[in-house]
């Protein structure tokens, strides 16, 4: 048997439910101002709810106000009360959800800043050491030209590089895959750094200029393809249109020296028969070299150091070691020939090497707006 309806027990449920979706709406709205922007999902849901809540509310409270009714309803309102409770429970629960996932989002973007200013201070340090020494080795590169002020915007150690390997390097066998001598190489990167217009010294072995040239370009704190424009050249690496296209992006000076180092690789690769590196080869060694992704720096070359300088009076001076004339002392007795290791820890770019080799393969079509180089 149903119990009475009593008025006081009538009053009770109309004030619960009266007070119902205002109660909801204000947990929404007090929802969205704690997490602002990224609870306006939860503060929607949360007042959608006390709409429907509340229109579930008027139209059965509208029937048991009819005599007929009352105790055939008391039941349904017991449950409805019991519903009601649950729905908010549910509507809070969502709410704290999305403040969860608000905070890890909030402290995704945090972290993502941090890295970002940190890699901006980097990069003033740079230019500031650049602008500040004689240092070619890890200067941006438009420091070094923009100090050189030299007609053509490449810099002047590839430029010397590259006229000593045409004139007289390019069937020198294995030629940008050879390591070279490390004890040259260091007199070669101390000498540049003391003077960016120095002369490369004659009889010296291509095979050692030839790896002066990789050290330097992965000296560089960012590649010449750019870290912003990585994705969009790696995306047309089969369209000779489109990677022109793009390429045009490129600052003057990148652009430029991209330019000059593709065209002595196209200029290798026509010796292939002699030097052993065809197009695909020299891709693979000169990929990690021009086109890296930010942090995936090519860390192999930081082996290079300076020599012990000797004072005026004949007497050694202690060396002053820079970030890029650091080369690992421990294997004196290593040979001087060894291939340099593909791998150095980091997975290999295959989208990279199809660009590079895209480059040197259609040098000419790629940069015909460029007045390409054309090698005497």
């Amino acid at each position: 048997m149903p119990l009475p309806f009593s008025p006081q027990w009538k009053d009770k449920a109309s004030g619960f439910f009266s007070s119902s979706g205002v109660k909801l709406k204000e947990a929404g709205q007090t929802a969205g101002t704690f997490v602002g922007e990224v609870a306006k999902d939860a503060k929607g849901n949360v007042a959608e709810v006390a709409g429907r809540v509340g229109l579930s509310v008027k139209s059965r409270w509208t029937l048991l106000q009819q005599p007929s009714t009352r105790h055939a309803m008391q039941e349904r309102l017991i449950e409805a009360a019991a519903s009601t409770g649950s729905i908010l429970r549910k509507g809070i629960s969502e709410t704290k959800d999305k403040v969860a996932v608000g905070k890890t989002k909030v402290e995704e973007v945090a972290k993502k800043t941090a890295q970002k200013s940190k890699t901006i201070i980097t990069d003033i340090e740079r230019w500031q050491k650049g602008v500040a020494s004689t240092d070619v080795f890890g200067v941006p590169i438009e420091v070094t030209v923009h100090r050189e002020e030299s007609s053509r915007p490449i810099p002047q150690i590839l430029v010397k590089c590259a006229d000593y390997l045409v004139l007289s390097g390019l069937n020198a066998p294995y030629l940008f895959k050879s390591e070279g001598d490390k004890k040259v190489i260091q007199q070669l990167v101390s000498s540049f750094n003391l003077d960016s217009n120095a002369s490369l010294p004659d009889g010296v072995n291509p095979v050692d200029i030839a790896a002066l040239v990789k050290c330097y370009l992965a000296s560089l704190p960012e590649p010449l393809t750019t870290f912003e424009l990585y994705e969009e050249i790696k995306g047309a690496r089969s369209s000779i249109n489109a990677m022109r296209n793009i390429l045009k992006k490129l600052p003057t000076v990148n652009f430029m020296t991209l330019e000059y180092i593709t065209a002595l690789l196209h200029r290798v690769s026509q010796k292939s028969l002699l030097n052993k590196m065809d197009a695909q080869s020299l891709a693979m060694e000169f990929a990690p070299l021009i086109m890296w992704q930010n942090g995936q720096k090519p860390e192999y070359y930081r082996q290079y150091w300076n020599d012990p300088r000797t004072g005026q009076n004949g007497t050694d001076k202690a060396p002053t070691y820079s970030a890029w004339d650091m080369l690992a002392e421990e294997d004196d007795t290593a040979i001087a020939s060894s291939m340099i290791p593909l791998d150095d820890g980091t997975p290999m770019d295959f989208g990279a090497i199809e660009v590079v080799q895209c480059l040197i393969q259609h040098h000419n079509a790629i940069f015909t707006d460029a007045n390409e180089t054309v090698w005497r």
